[in-house]
């Protein structure tokens, strides 16, 4: 998986890259699957604070992947990290709120404009499916991201009671996305599956058609 994936399709084809952006609210699995990905191995994590980077090849495009902490007092950061912040380079301020001690932190990262947005999920915690789905939708419908794709990891399908990919779907209200293309893709971070068939469709779709219709 990653770099050990034959890059045969880059030699026919050329190199092009893409960048993403992973997010999702706090132990969704976004640090879970961004490792198995890049390593192929399951790791233990704790809480992101700030945010990783990686890069995953597949095929010919390589996967840039930011991975940003989901907790509340960072999730209003989050549109810094996809915003082209009028070329490549843009500062994110953070800061402790409610009645913490209050402290900046200027990060330097480097901004190309964010080509697709994986939002992971937590497929068994139906109590926060509403709380997702306003995040997702106030991130996919800003300015800045009007011509990205949007995969969705319905992470954690090994737990019972998991929301299955149309259940998903509805509660996320992903058919009411106008001009979207999106697509659900039922995960499980620890073993893996569902993380190839996500990038297969990513890479597929580098070059969006018009109209919200996606590559088949």
């Amino acid at each position: 998986m990653g770099g050990q994936i034959s890059k045969m399709m880059g030699k026919i084809f050329g190199s092009k890259e893409m960048r993403l952006l992973m997010l999702g609210l706090d132990a969704a699995g976004k640090t879970t699957i961004l490792y198995k990905l890049k390593l192929n191995q399951d790791v233990t994590t704790i809480p992101t604070v700030g945010f990783n980077v990686e890069t995953v090849t597949y095929k010919n495009v390589k996967f840039n992947v930011w991975d940003v902490g989901g907790q509340d007092k960072i999730r209003p950061l989050w549109r810094h990290y996809f915003s082209e912040a009028e070329g490549e380079w843009g500062m994110v301020e953070r800061r402790e709120e409610r009645g913490m001690r209050m402290r900046s932190a200027m990060l330097i990262i480097v901004i190309i404009g964010t080509q697709g947005l994986i939002f992971v999920i937590d497929s068994s915690d139906k109590v926060r499916m509403e709380e997702a789905r306003q995040e997702l939708h106030r991130i996919i419908n800003d300015r800045e991201m009007k011509e990205s794709l949007l995969l969705v990891f319905a992470n954690k399908q090994d737990v019972p009671g998991a929301m299955k990919p149309q259940e998903v779907t509805d509660a996320l209200k992903l058919t009411t996305l106008k001009d979207k293309i999106w697509f659900v893709v039922p995960s499980c971070a620890t073993t893996g599956e569902g993380l190839l068939e996500g990038l297969a469709w990513l890479s597929n779709n580098v070059k969006s058609p018009p109209n919200g219709q996606a590559k088949k």
